[in-house]
């Protein structure tokens, strides 16, 4: 092993991305016996981005991912690599379903309901969110025919929203699918692009015409499907939080390799050796390799600085200004998350769901509200429920500009109207996470496409994170170790 050069290698980011990074170069360097020298560098004080949980008295409190989905199996697997399978637990079965409002008052969203097309049909002419008309509507999305191109022709990208309105009407777009979908990435419809997030909804099309038809065939045979989330069912979490997974790989790592808090990476450049200069406000270091664990806007910031050292490099300065351009496309939204906690006996509805949705066409203030305590056990004492609301995302901006007493006094209207939550809270706090969710906007499959062509050419560098092919916990621990094995070649 001694003969083996040792790889100097340096992640930059602390958050979930860069911690599954760092953990997955660990793993690689003992079974492939290769030494490995690695840093990582973390802007803040701890490790962890935007996921993060606390406890406020009794409560165990989620402010930021509360859960993961487990049809997409990077989470699940790492956990059981880092000895914390016997930790996962699954939703409560007692509450499995959501709310969407309608005129004001909460409404179950239709049994057999899957994100954008309903696997049942009575479930849906049952429902009061449709009108005759829109249950019509829905109902003749059997007879649309696929979107085909012309010959020679690659169909354009199409919004979400544009394949909603062709496939089941304008009143299961704006009823229905836009605060399902608004709940996961808080983006608009009109330019949140359907293959960048959910692309298996055009290859239901492609392959069976109707969305409706797929859908049933689909339900029919999923108790036939096994995957890594069948044990734990569609969504899961860790008993003590998702910093239980966070803390567990922080302190993996830190036996083996340097990690910094508190060390902001100020620029990436080029040394006269070809090796890549990682630059902080007290100290420069050289290093082989360099995993960008940042939101594409900060990576396109440090970028700038390959431009100084470029003779030493491969790529031309064209690509890496546009590699820096395409990145800083990539919008981000902002939300806030006020987390309370509550006597069950001072709200009226009886919460027996996992949360409610707002359509915007409501012209509420909120964009959804998650029940917390019905969803996993031991998040609030007996007598209590813990609820997470959340404010603004892409289509009310606006709201994160007001104080935090001021999103309080909203919540607190808004819970009262919807829920009939009276009473003093035993807490509520608001948490803001600004520019935090990347917006797969139309032609976000392409541009990824590209920005991932331009980086081959850059020697030494890999991207990672949820900017790119995924928002979800899974997504980005995926995204991570791909990241990490190719560091590691």
């Amino acid at each position: 092993m001694s003969d083996v050069p040792r790889k100097r290698i340096a992640i930059i980011g602390g958050g979930i991305t860069g911690l599954a990074a760092a953990h997955r170069v660990l793993e690689l360097a003992e079974s492939e016996a290769q030494p490995v020298e690695l840093t990582l560098f973390e802007a803040t004080d701890k490790a962890g981005g935007v996921a993060r949980t606390r406890r406020i008295g009794d409560y165990l409190v989620e402010t930021g991912a509360d859960s993961f989905i487990t049809n997409k199996p990077a989470c699940i697997r790492l956990c059981e690599r880092i000895g914390l399978a016997d930790e996962l637990i699954s939703t409560e079965t007692t509450y499995r379903g959501s709310l969407v409002l309608r005129n004001g008052k909460p409404v179950p969203v239709p049994d057999g309901f899957m994100l954008l097309s309903p696997a049942k049909v009575w479930p849906i002419l049952k429902s009061p969110i449709f009108s005759p008309l829109g249950k019509l509507r829905m109902g003749l999305e059997f007879f649309v025919p696929r979107r085909r191109a012309g010959r020679g022709e690659v169909l354009p990208d199409e919004s979400l929203a544009a394949f909603v309105r062709r496939r089941f009407g304008k009143e299961a777009l704006e009823r229905i699918v836009q605060p399902l979908v608004g709940g996961i990435y808080t983006s608009d419809p009109e330019k949140l692009s359907l293959a960048a997030t959910m692309p298996r909804f055009l290859d239901m099309e492609a392959e069976h015409r109707s969305l409706i038809l797929a859908t049933r065939k689909q339900a029919a045979t999923q108790a036939e499907q096994h995957g890594a989330g069948a044990r734990y069912g569609l969504f899961a979490t860790l008993r003590g939080g998702i910093s239980d997974l966070l803390e567990k790989l922080r302190t993996t790592i830190s036996t083996r390799a340097d990690v910094r808090f508190e060390a902001a990476v100020e620029s990436v450049s080029r040394a006269g050796s070809g090796a890549l200069l990682v630059q902080t406000a007290s100290e420069s270091r050289e290093f082989d390799r360099v995993v960008f664990a940042t939101p594409a806007y900060v990576t396109s910031g440090l970028l700038g600085g390959l431009a100084a050292g470029n003779a030493a490099a491969s790529a031309p300065s064209s690509d890496l200004m546009e590699l820096q351009k395409l990145l800083g496309e990539i919008e981000y939204a902002s939300t806030a998350i006020v987390v309370s906690g509550h006597r069950l006996a001072d709200i009226a509805h009886p919460l027996n769901s996992f949360g409610l949705v707002i359509p915007a066409a409501e012209n509420r203030k909120l964009l959804a509200v998650s029940f917390s305590s019905r969803k996993f056990p031991g998040r609030a004492p007996d007598g209590r429920v813990l609820l997470r609301t959340f404010v603004g995302g892409a289509m009310q901006p606006e709201l994160l500009e007001l104080s935090d007493d001021e999103i309080t006094r909203i919540v607190s209207e808004e819970l009262t109207g919807m829920l009939g939550v009276r009473g003093e809270p035993d807490f509520m706090d608001v948490v803001r996470w600004n520019r935090a969710m990347p917006q797969y906007h139309l032609g976000h499959v392409q541009r990824v496409d590209r920005i991932f062509e331009l980086t081959d050419s850059l020697p030494g560098i890999e991207l990672a994170g949820n900017a790119y092919r995924g928002v979800g916990l899974p997504d980005c621990i995926a995204s991570a170790e791909s990241a990490a094995e190719r560091v590691m070649k």
